[in-house]
């Protein structure tokens, strides 16, 4: 019997080590795009909450189902750990989630050759650098896969180590890294049959007692979590209703299309999208039927072939169970806009890649005996390519507008895309093309309680009061038990200057939703705008109970507090506010009012500089500090040159017609020397002053445009 030279174990630990570093330079090279990327869709609301920071918001996330969007509470923990360690910031994220995606591609190799599957190099490689696993890895929020994915990899290599030496070590490791990978995402249920899969493939058979009794406890695990999250997905996530009334046939349709459609992703990555077009399903259609009748003869074909080659049979094994999650059987939410996702396929695409790369290399060998090059050479270059691939579709997750706008291209009746890039745009004060796309959605799916609430509250930005309440209305009537209904018709009604009917309608919504934080905030502001400062905070006070964005709550509170003439109380809740969201421009420019109010100046402009820092298209904070630097009485504070520029900004994004800003303006202008332009502004604010009936305004600038016309320029009194 030969004996096994040293020199070759030490050879190939080398071999792997150095394969292994080039595989993560080359994974990192590949995602370059992403390390930047900023936050998409969901990722704020997985990123830990302000509410979820403390040690006992890390509690909640692991004892409190709907704490978090999803109950995965080793994900979540991480992102706590994350948060803790960089903030915001979102370069720290996007680097663990590609290091753990290289890390898998390397465990994975290590399974592969202990398997002695040929092609393990190269399967490894096209795991890591497949674009189609750029969903899962550019996008924050799918470190549920990388992270599971991992736990996984190292699952089934553990319980091969048991496999061949029966060390209960090394199953019930195996058992603990399956657990710890469902924590992260349940899609990996999956696992155990995948063991057996891979032992018969390596074996011809299956053994009762060494193989199947084994797996059982791993087979207890995956069901029951799959069927919890199953539960969480129906009661907390939202998958339930018309649209997932599917038949057993319909069901049997989309896995079967389904299973072509990921299958050829894989070969032709071409037109990837972050979301597909979601199919019409339908059983009177004759030509959906050949994608059953055509994966039936595949693995009628595999079937056959099994005695003469295992290996594709256990490679589509592997590949269905591990698709079988997202094959349309099991309710998940996202089967709302697609049946279909890039980052449903992250762990299913090994069966078919791992196929590939053996029967490529052993195609290669026997065409190519001789040419030791030949096979290093095409694998390189195909990776290459797949890698290049990966960098340019990783562009498309660069930021939120990006994504959405990509996702327009790609697929254009994607109503989904046109909702949220609404909101985006609605949100950075984009109105009247967010009213576009919010009626471009609405013309995609009519029912949607959401966009009618969604453009209800744009138009009601532009003014357009009884248009948006047309929108209100008919959201009420598609889902009456919605709650941000109720609450954006009495938001509207105090736009329109009526607070009593405001407040009527908000008061029957948070008696209705006594929960819904959303509610509690607008009672409190029509309270506020109503002169009732006690019982709109008391209001604000109740959203701090409830899971919320509590920066706005404590911005609420603080506002309400300055109006009632306590100061400093307002200061302590400003800053509350910015330790939960430091970029929180109106919080840095109140702050700057109330700190202003007390005289320090020197902190009031720092607010206004974050402020404008966060939002530099904030005309209120751009007016504040323009008005501190050219009329302070403190000459070290005063630079009439930066007060112009700023004062300027402010007048061109407010239109140009309001006298306060064109106040600002005057006084700027005379700080800087420049006082026919002071004068002119100050008399046209006066015009505007006197036309609206602001009588104090128009005192005001009557007594400073003869300053101004005495060429002296004006200083305030604090």
């Amino acid at each position: 019997m030969a004996k096994s030279n040293p020199r070759n174990g030490v050879k190939n630990s080398q071999r792997i080590r150095l394969f292994s570093l080039a595989l993560i330079v080359a994974t990192a090279v590949a995602y370059l795009p992403a390390w930047n990327g900023k936050p998409i869709w969901d990722d704020n609301a997985h990123i830990t909450q302000p509410e979820l920071r403390s040690w006992h918001g890390l509690v909640e996330v692991w004892t409190q189902v709907g704490a978090t969007q999803q109950y995965y509470p080793l994900v979540h923990s991480v992102f706590w750990i994350e948060q803790k360690l960089w903030g915001d910031s979102v370069l720290g994220y996007h680097l663990i989630n590609i290091f753990l995606h290289g890390f898998a591609a390397i465990v994975l190799l290590r399974i592969l050759l202990r398997l002695k599957v040929p092609g393990a190099w190269l399967a490894a490689g096209l795991f890591a650098l497949h674009p189609v696993q750029v969903e899962s890895v550019a996008w924050i929020s799918e470190i549920k896969n990388t992270l599971s994915g991992l736990f996984f990899f190292c699952s089934i290599l553990a319980y091969l180590n048991f496999d061949q030496n029966r060390s209960r070590v090394a199953y019930f490791g195996s058992l603990a890294l399956f657990l710890f990978g469902l924590m992260c995402k349940t899609a990996i249920a999956p696992l155990p049959a995948i063991i057996l899969a891979v032992l018969w493939w390596r074996r011809g058979r299956l053994r009762l007692r060494d193989d199947v009794v084994p797996s059982l406890p791993f087979f207890g695990l995956g069901i029951g979590a799959g069927l919890f999250t199953a539960w969480v997905e129906r009661n907390f996530v939202g998958a339930h209703g018309t649209v997932f009334q599917l038949s057993i046939l319909q069901r049997c349709l989309i896995a079967a299309r389904d299973f072509w459609f990921y299958l050829f992703k894989l070969l032709w990555p071409v037109k990837l999208t972050f979301i597909y077009p979601r199919w019409q399903i339908s059983g009177a259609i004759w030509w959906q039927y050949l994608f059953p009748l055509t994966l039936i003869l595949l693995l009628a074909l595999i079937w056959r072939l099994r005695k003469k080659n295992r290996g594709p049979l256990a490679a589509v094994l592997v590949f269905l169970g591990l698709l079988f999650p997202a094959l349309g059987f099991i309710n998940v939410y996202p089967f709302i806009y697609s049946f279909v996702a890039d980052h449903f396929q992250y762990l299913a695409c090994v069966g078919p890649l791992t196929l590939f790369a053996a029967g490529m290399t052993m195609a290669l060998d026997s065409i190519a005996p001789g040419k030791v090059l030949l096979r290093p050479t095409i694998s390189f270059l195909l990776l290459l390519t797949l890698g290049a691939l990966s960098w340019r579709q990783c562009r498309d997750y660069r930021d939120i507008e990006t994504l959405w706008r990509t996702t327009i291209a790609r697929n254009p009746d994607c109503w989904m895309a046109y909702s949220n890039l609404g909101s985006f745009l609605s949100a950075r004060g984009n109105v009247d093309e967010a009213i576009r796309d919010f009626r471009k959605a609405l013309e995609l799916w009519p029912n949607q309680s959401k966009d009618h609430n969604n453009l209800g509250k744009a138009l009601v930005q532009k003014g357009r009061i009884a248009e948006a309440m047309d929108h209100f209305q008919t959201a009420l009537r598609v889902s009456p038990e919605d709650p941000d209904t109720e609450s954006n018709i009495g938001a509207a009604s105090l736009q329109q200057g009526d607070a009593d009917e405001a407040i009527s309608h908000l008061r029957r919504a948070v008696e209705k939703w006594p929960l819904h934080a959303q509610g509690h905030i607008n009672l409190g502001n029509a309270l506020l705008q109503n002169r009732e400062i006690d019982a709109a905070i008391a209001e604000y006070e109740k959203t701090l109970a409830v899971p919320f964005d509590h920066a706005e709550s404590h911005y609420s509170i603080g506002t309400a507090l300055r109006q009632k003439g306590d100061v400093e109380e307002a200061i302590v809740h400003y800053r509350k506010a910015l330790e939960l969201r430091p970029d929180y421009a109106n919080a840095h420019n109140n702050l700057g009012n109330a700190l202003r109010q007390q005289g320090r100046t020197e902190e009031a402009v720092h607010e206004y500089e974050a402020a404008l820092k966060s939002e530099p298209d904030s005309i209120l904070a751009g007016n504040n500090l323009a008005w501190i630097l050219a009329t302070s009485p403190n000459a070290s504070v005063r630079d009439g040159a930066k007060a112009v520029q700023l004062a300027q900004r402010a007048n061109r994004l407010s239109g140009g017609s309001d006298p306060i800003i064109l106040h600002t303006l005057a006084a700027a202008y005379a700080e800087n020397r420049q006082f026919s332009e002071a004068v002119n502004a100050a008399q046209r604010a006066l015009e505007l002053a006197d036309a609206n009936g602001v009588a104090s305004l128009a005192e005001s600038l009557r007594s400073k445009l003869a300053l101004y016309q005495a060429e002296t320029p004006y200083r305030d009194s604090k």
